[in-house]
């Protein structure tokens, strides 16, 4: 012990306390998804506070020199029995009572299960130092030693805290009608029990106006249960905006709903209302559970395999290598499901896991933060087969469940979500997100970070070509762009069963009109033919500035396929906008077929002797208080829009723009819109926002033609040299970046984004040693070359698709079938099985793999 002491005090320097801010990794490895938990323990760097399993601290030791290290180990405790879960196994769980976590009476997000030991050890050699041992140390070694130890334990681990952040779904604002509310003298006396709806004589989730006193039912929720919406239909049909729950009163209180505010409320004259129709708030007793006790019943139940299993079969379970589950994070659902699919695409494959042993030698001093050793590690505990375990039955010795559930150890991908998502408004929280935002995220990460090398996301790349055809002049024009998704629009009025809808919606009108239960939904079916046809048919442009009539006209606009990537992506468009601007689902199922043949939709190009459009621009937006001579520069004409004065900004129309800004679309979008139509109105603006919603600089700040400035710069502007050398970190040239930082303000992150939608103007800017780029010289240049892309067959078969549950992108569940040797297998999260009957007419996104003769 007097050795291993020695040692001790010769590391006493590297030996840290954590302080606040420091970023404690105690519950996974960097460098694979070992915890406290796996065989062999965690291994936590007494310096760096990086965490590594039992096959990883020697590398990170050899690396760092570091050599001490707290080694961590929880094992199960044994489960307790009590009198309310006598029997299940399970340790008794003290139930929510609070719609919150990190709150008294939330949801408890880590229960207490294991039992935990910790000790010291010191490399190369391993020595092991207990609590005991340093008792018996020198002064200096035991209190230094043991307040790291002591400061290690009781540090927040940072999965801890990205999952954990303490929030409270109780808290309600006052309605601002309950003050002024206005109550009817309509003689209305409520008794204390016997309540039925007026319409449909439901006895339960019943809720009375605060207005009028009347009892209607409440909504009807997703799932078919809850109440017929008479209540909702009751506030529509006379504005009196709160109700009350009957059933949740009690002394302390009751569930209000504000309809027109549409959230839980406080009112704080509850008694005084409740007394106007009879109702003696102070001897009202509780019958119904609240809403909260409801979403907590919700929030408990998310998971339940019995929600998304096919067609009530028990299915198999599968494990073994690429057969891996994931763990939910929270709403994490659409992340898995995504990983999943790509992790079966050779490239990725082959870019990160079978190279992985030369990227973690590779990765920096802080593995957690780099983007290619923490996708290796998510793609490596993936397809190793290393997770792919039957998670311990929480019931061990019991024999309450003979069949098998499915479940497995899985993965849980903490330190990626992390750092795929940090920065984003969206994917950096714990909500639902749209899985197809989210691939499209990720393979922009990609993009970023593989400039150099191979680059996984060309499998999914490809050319779009457009051909526009003014119809005055019938001269064309063709454009490409590169796309990774191909969008499939859904013609609602192609239905096969027509007959059928109209029939059940007339039943639907008079369920709701009698009051009677609703009848059970019916699906559109919607044949795949007529979503291809619908795709390829010619778009009708009305407001189409043609430069060979030098006026707006009408244009036919076609979409072909310029090039056929390996992997083809089809999207859906299930999710859109109602006539209120509320987002909607349809319901439709469409009979997408195994195989795929594209052919027909490849571009052609200029057809021989047809003639192209000329290129010249359109004339300027010209509003009554801007003069031309104010517009042109020094040296402009009425033919040259290329000097454009970047200091004059445009003169648009507040009330249009603000009408845009109030229903949810970026400011810059919103001044766009109304800039490029001419200041003509909010329906013309809105035309424009719905079709450049998937525009990269959709919300990127404003440029007026004829500048690479955003209002508000010059081209000589300083840029920040911190903002500089982050993108050229990334591969560019500092004229690469300062052109970026340029067009976006000064901006970092609008800068990455607007660098990454302008390569193809970037890659012209061939930089000479002098600094000056190739565009700034005299002589002529090559055309700059296009993005890369892979072509061949379009012939395709199916391998793999995302479902999504829910009536939005927003809320719901996202699982994934994959094709694995000609069987599909269903990746619920955590749960791998194999599928009886996978709901091809039902997913969201489609993944394609090109069929080779």
């Amino acid at each position: 012990m007097a050795e291993v002491s020695e040692v001790l005090m010769s590391v006493l320097s590297t030996i840290r306390v954590p302080r606040p801010g420091d970023r404690v990794h105690k519950d996974e490895c960097a460098l694979s998804f070992s915890s406290p938990e796996s065989e062999g323990g965690l291994y936590v760097c007494m310096n760096s506070f990086l965490g590594f399993g039992s096959q990883y601290v020697d590398r990170h030791h050899t690396r760092s020199g570091q050599r001490a290290y707290l080694h961590m180990s929880r094992t199960r405790k044994a489960p307790k029995e009590d009198e309310e879960n006598s029997g299940s196994g399970d340790p008794p769980k003290k139930k929510p009572t609070r719609l919150a976590i990190g709150i008294e009476g939330g949801f408890n997000v880590e229960q207490e299960q294991y039992e935990e030991e910790v000790k010291v050890v010191l490399f190369p050699d391993r020595q092991e130092v207990t609590s005991d041992d340093l008792a018996t140390m020198p002064d200096l070694v035991r209190e230094r030693v043991s307040l790291a130890m002591a400061g290690l334990m009781s540090a927040d681990s940072v999965s801890h805290a990205l999952q954990v952040q303490q929030w409270d779904g109780e808290v309600r604002a006052e309605s601002r009608h309950a003050v002024e509310l206005k109550q009817l003298d309509n003689g209305t006396k409520i008794p204390p029990s016997g309540w039925r709806c007026e319409v449909c004589d439901l006895q339960e989730n019943l809720w009375m106006n605060l207005s009028d006193g009347r009892v209607f039912c409440g909504r009807r929720y997703f799932d078919g249960s809850g109440g017929n919406n008479h209540a909702l239909l009751h506030f529509q049909q006379t504005g009196h905006p709160l109700a009350v729950k009957l059933g949740t009163i009690t002394p302390d209180g009751a569930d209000v709903y504000s309809y027109d505010e549409d959230d839980m409320v406080l009112d704080p004259k509850l008694p005084e209302h409740l007394s106007h129709f009879g109702i003696d708030m102070m001897t009202m007793e509780k019958t119904e559970r609240t809403m909260t006790e409801l979403e907590i019943a919700v929030n408990q139940r998310v998971g339940e395999w019995e929600v998304i299993q096919e067609s009530g079969a028990t299915l198999r379970p599968l494990s073994g290598p690429g057969l891996t589950g994931m763990k939910n994070l929270g709403n994490s659902c659409y992340l898995n499901s995504v990983m999943q699919v790509l992790f079966t695409v050779p490239d990725f494959q082959s870019k990160y896991v079978s190279n992985i042993d030369k990227i973690f030698d590779e990765a920096p001093s802080d593995p957690t933060q780099d983007f290619k050793t923490q996708v290796a590690k998510l793609g490596y505990g993936l397809l190793s087969g290393e997770y792919s375990k039957p998670a311990p039955d929480p019931g061990e010795g019991s024999e309450s469940s003979s069949e098998p559930r499915g479940d497995q150890v899985g993965i849980a991908a903490r330190m990626f979500k992390a750092l795929i998502g940090r920065g984003h408004p969206e994917f950096s929280t714990n909500r639902q997100q749209d899985a197809q935002e989210f691939l499209l995220h990720f393979i922009n990460m990609v993009e970023r970070n593989c400039r150099s090398g191979v680059n996984p996301s060309e499998a999914f790349r490809f050319l779009v070509e457009e051909r526009i055809v003014c119809q005055q002049s019938q001269k064309a024009k063709y454009t490409q762009r590169v796309d990774y998704i191909l969008q499939l629009p859904v013609p609602m009025d192609q239905a096969t069963n027509t007959e059928e809808l109209q029939e059940a919606e007339r039943r639907r009108e008079e369920a709701d009109s009698s009051g009677a239960p609703p009848p059970a939904p019916v699906r559109a079916c919607i044949p795949f033919t007529a979503c291809m046809a619908a795709l390829s048919e010619p778009e009708t442009l009305t407001d189409f500035w043609s430069s060979a009539a030098q006026a707006k006209t009408t244009a036919t606009k076609t979409t072909r396929f310029a090039s056929f990537p390996d992997h083809m992506v089809i999207q859906v468009k299930k999710f859109t906008f109602g006539q209120d601007w509320v987002p909607k689902k349809l319901d439709v199922s469409i009979d997408v077929p195994d195989t795929l043949d594209l052919t027909a939709l490849r571009g052609t190009g200029q057809q021989p002797g047809e003639e192209l459009l000329p290129e010249v621009a359109p004339p300027p937006l010209m509003t009554p208080d801007v003069e031309v001579k104010g517009i042109l520069g020094s040296h402009g004409n009425e033919e040259d829009d290329s000097l454009y004065s970047p200091l004059l900004s445009p003169v648009l129309d507040d009330s249009t723009v603000s009408q845009l800004c109030e229903m949810g679309f970026p400011l810059e979008a919103c001044r766009k819109a109304v800039y490029y139509t001419g200041n003509t109105g909010i329906d013309a603006a809105m035309n424009w926002v719905m079709g450049h919603m998937d525009d990269p600089d959709f919300s990127a700040p404003m440029v007026l033609p004829g500048t690479s400035s955003a209002p508000g710069t010059t081209p000589t502007e300083s840029v920040s040299e911190e903002h500089l050398a982050t993108i050229v970190s990334m591969g560019f040239s500092r004229d690469q970046a300062t052109r970026a930082l340029r067009a976006t303000s000064n901006v970092l992150e609008r800068a990455v984004d607007w660098i990454f939608s302008h390569l193809d103007d970037l890659e012209s800017m061939e930089v000479s040693e002098g600094g000056r780029s190739a565009a700034e010289s005299e002589g002529s240049r090559e055309p700059p070359p296009g993005p890369k892309v892979r072509d061949g067959p379009g012939k395709y078969e199916l391998f793999a698709f995302i479902s999504h549950m829910g009536t939005s992108t927003m809320c719901g569940h996202y699982v994934c079938h994959i094709k694995k040797d000609q069987q599909w297998v269903i990746f619920n999260d955590q749960k791998v099985c194999a599928s009886e009957k996978p709901p091809k007419d039902l997913g969201y996104l489609y993944f394609y793999r090109r069929v080779t003769e």
